[in-house]
């Protein structure tokens, strides 16, 4: 009988990469596995939206702390952050959230003025 799905895979990883992950991880109190699922998510939405590495950067900070706010306000933990995560994967899907980011960085960029472009 095979094992039961559990929705995670064990991958190897250079040991090297490990040690950035757990340091990386510690001042944002996020486990190894997780600082590795972040910088993944980060590079994957990068190389499909054509967004620099920084809007990327500033929308998946603005995605966590919508996650902790959600977290710390639910009855329900489980059902509102997976709808939460839902909600995130599919506007990362269709390209809209990249969009968004585009536009609020051009908006802010252009209420900076010239010297922030």
């Amino acid at each position: 009988m095979p094992p039961a799905n559990t929705g995670f895979a064990s991958v190897k990883l250079p040991a090297a990469l490990v040690d950035q992950a757990r340091e990386a991880a510690q001042p944002m109190r996020r486990s190894v596995a997780g600082q590795v699922e972040y910088w993944a998510t980060l590079g994957r939405i990068v190389e499909h939206s054509g967004l620099t590495a920084q809007e990327a950067q500033t929308a998946i900070a603005g995605y966590e702390a919508a996650a902790r706010r959600a977290r710390s306000t639910e009855s329900e933990p489980a059902s509102q952050a997976d709808a939460l995560l839902a909600q995130f994967m599919a506007v990362e899907n269709d390209g809209s959230l990249a969009q968004r980011v585009r536009e609020v960085v051009a908006s802010n960029r252009s209420k900076a003025g010239p010297a922030a472009a």
